[in-house]
């Protein structure tokens, strides 16, 4: 009995040449309700493309309407360009022993060559909303013959603002057509529209998420906020995978990362919604054909792409929501491959990370992110396990390979097979090791040596440590963890920062200035906060190490102030003995 006897004859040959062995779960759900309206939850890489391309079959290859030219049978609609454009490229095999015709109408192409396109007839036509739209809007889209319409990440679309694209489409459609909608999540607003357009719908929910993430592992690596970047280099450079993804929250970080990964040697395109059609469709095709091994994205540019065999997922930016961590990470680790998702945490941020982890109940290895030490390890293993050591010379080689030993010793050659190896591969980065399995110091022993500043704001200025101290992060472009002390003067305020930050932040403060205008940031030198003798906290008293100049105080020229010759207020005894303030009214 064959496995997909449930399939049409063509289409399971097809499956068969293309490497299938059996249905996934989805596709299993669908081709069990052949008739009906479906409401599908699948994540990406569940094998929903093909599942949907089976579910629409009968309406397609439904000889007595395919012998009738002209307007489509079958509708589907996506989301992005690209994932319109990788949903036609898997129906062209699936139906490629059918004769079924398969069109695409998608924004960025040329509308002319599509239009030529449906004039000829198509059965299937892929397209994003907009697209679609404009060519029902001009005559050129015909949907009276529509035997299916189906919805691809039918959630994203939503969040992109085509409810009015969709709805317009799905009015103008037969009202005896069947419906399908895919999503890898169901909203509110998913429901409400399925509700809307679709007839007694079946739901089918894969739980696919929980068998896929099996084959992935998580680390979770904590790095200081400025050495992120070094963080993800060190991380491709360590694993060396053949493709890689790298997520970052905004288009400004994906061009900043792909360019410095560029500039350091690294085969890497980026992929963000900046980009025009054709820029974007070079892209993934260099992944695709090994051109470029590493691809930087944002999330909503990847949303849907298809990257084949990916092996190595990194999380430059920490995903906002569970949901879009196990989307970013399902990109690898499919189909029985193993994969790696590591996440760059900055060092504020590493209670975030695990509580984002558990809700997506996956489970994070902490580790500190890879030394050059262990990227060179790494690098010498690959090295004595290199595919170019395998195999006695060829006829093509000999003459060379005996040439070469006659002028060079055999160390000679292995040396300049190190060198020529070594020359290929980017550097790697010094990194600042965080580990967190050392005992924590307390906050007065990490700052025991701290060098204090002086901001040019205090009590007249209504100064607070809730407003100073995201000015003195900014100022430097240091996280809070880096500020100790801060004491507020009368017209100014005193902070202390972390030895191991001075020097970013005074070079920082002195390149810049302050962030708020009118205020200025002076260095004082190193200063002691005296202990308390009973439970040792610090006093709010502060005694300066001297400088020229200072006369005992941390600003330059300003005497220090003592108890002799203030003014004090009169006072005088009342009848009863007592002493008190003269007031005013006295």
């Amino acid at each position: 009995m064959s496995a997909f006897e449930r399939a049409d004859p063509a289409l399971a040959d097809a499956l068969t040449q293309r490497g299938f062995t059996q249905f996934t779960p989805v596709q299993s759900a669908v081709l069990e309700k052949q008739n009906e309206d479906l409401l599908v939850s699948a994540q990406t890489g569940s094998g929903k493309t093909v599942a949907f391309g089976l579910a629409i079959a009968r309406a397609v290859l439904d000889t007595a309407v395919r012998d009738r030219p002209g307007a489509p049978l079958a509708l589907v609609i996506a989301p992005t360009r690209e994932l319109a454009l990788q949903v036609r490229r898997e129906f062209e095999w699936l139906y490629a022993l059918t004769g079924a015709r398969v069109s695409s109408c998608v924004g960025g192409m040329d509308p002319r060559s599509e239009r030529r396109a449906l004039e000829r007839g198509a059965d299937v036509v892929v397209g994003t909303p907009g697209r679609l739209r404009d060519h029902i809007t001009r005559g050129a889209l015909d949907l009276a013959d529509l035997r299916a319409v189906v919805l691809d990440e039918a959630d994203e679309m939503l969040d992109l603002g085509f409810r009015d694209d969709l709805e317009f489409i799905l009015d103008g459609s037969p009202a005896e057509r069947r419906t399908l909608m895919f999503s890898a999540t169901l909203p509110r607003d998913v429901t409400l529209l399925a509700k809307r357009y679709q007839r007694d719908a079946h739901s089918v929910s894969i739980d696919s998420e929980k068998k896929q993430h099996a084959d992935i592992t998580y680390f979770g690596h904590v790095v200081f906020p400025n050495e992120r970047e070094n963080a993800v280099i060190n991380l491709l450079r360590f694993h060396d995978a053949p493709r890689s993804i790298v997520f970052c929250g905004t288009r400004s970080e994906v061009k900043r990362l792909s360019s410095r990964l560029a500039n350091r040697g690294f085969s890497a395109v980026a992929l963000s919604g900046e980009l025009t059609q054709g820029e974007r469709s070079h892209a993934l095709q260099s992944i695709r054909d090994g051109r470029a091994r590493i691809c930087v994205a944002t999330d909503v540019a990847a949303r849907g792409i298809d990257l084949p065999e990916l092996d190595l997922v990194i999380h430059a930016d920490l995903p906002a929501d569970p949901q879009t961590l196990l989307h970013r990470s399902g990109r690898t680790g499919r189909a029985g491959r193993k994969g790696v998702c590591a996440l760059v945490i900055g060092e504020n941020r590493r209670g975030g990370a695990e509580r984002l982890a558990r809700a997506a109940k996956v489970k994070l290895t902490w580790a500190p992110a890879p030394s050059i030490e262990q990227i060179a390890a790494r690098d010498r293993d690959r090295l004595l396990d290199s595919p170019f050591l395998a195999g006695e010379p060829n006829n093509g080689e000999q003459d060379l390979v005996t040439e070469l030993l006659e002028q060079h010793s055999a160390q000679q050659i292995a040396a300049a097979f190190c060198r020529m190896h070594r020359s290929l591969l980017p550097a790697a980065e010094e990194m600042t090791e965080i580990s967190g399995s050392e005992p924590r110091k307390s906050r007065r022993q990490e700052f025991e040596n701290g060098i204090w500043f002086r901001i040019s704001a205090g009590k007249k200025q209504k100064a607070e440590p809730r407003w100073l101290l995201p000015v003195i992060c900014r100022s430097g472009g240091i996280n809070r963890k880096s500020v100790g002390s801060i004491l507020i003067r009368n017209s100014d305020t005193l902070f202390e920062i972390h030895p191991d930050s001075v020097s970013a932040f005074w070079s920082t403060v002195n390149e810049s200035g302050c962030v708020e205008p009118g205020l200025t940031i002076e260095h004082v030198g190193e200063m002691h906060l005296e202990e308390n003798a009973d439970d040792g906290a610090s006093a709010a008293k502060v005694s300066a190490k001297p400088r020229r100049g200072n006369r005992n105080h941390p600003r330059n020229g300003e005497k220090p102030r003592h108890a002799k010759g203030r003014k004090t207020a009169k006072r005088r005894k009342t009848p009863a003995g007592k002493r008190h303030s003269r007031s005013k009214s006295a």
